[in-house]
């Protein structure tokens, strides 16, 4: 019995790779509640580039914090690492699906993405393993 609860769990080893997952898993969540937002409050579509920095800026904290949880050493390294990848694949995506061209607020958002997964990253080596 206890050979099949080992198996059902998924534990993915590399730090980057798994900071990465929790971050666009809070991409996800953190875009539901925006659009929530904006069906039922009186929030303006001109208001949301705003509130984009605020969820890209969690987004790259939280898989910051993963990312040096998961390395134990070199926190800010794997956590702005992290950041860096999330923000140039999230920049990739809007330059292929919606041709979007580099501009300055795709350069504020790289760089909040990876000041944030620095600072999560340090954050992350320094908390407790459960």
């Amino acid at each position: 019995m206890n050979s099949i609860k080992k198996a059902a769990r998924i534990h993915i080893t590399s730090p980057l790779l798994s900071g990465l997952v929790y971050a666009f898993i809070w991409l996800v969540i953190g875009t539901l509640i925006l659009s929530m937002l904006l069906y039922f409050s009186s929030m303006q579509e001109t208001s949301l580039p705003n509130y984009t920095y605020i969820v890209h800026g969690i987004c790259g904290l939280f898989g910051g914090v993963v990312a040096g949880r998961r390395s134990a050493r070199r926190g800010w390294y794997h956590g702005g690492l992290t950041g860096l990848i999330y923000g140039l694949v999230v920049l990739l995506i809007g330059f292929l699906s919606l041709d979007q061209s580099f501009n300055g607020h795709n350069a504020v958002v790289l760089a909040l993405c990876l000041l944030a997964g620095a600072i999560g990253g340090m954050t992350g080596v320094n908390t407790k393993k459960s």
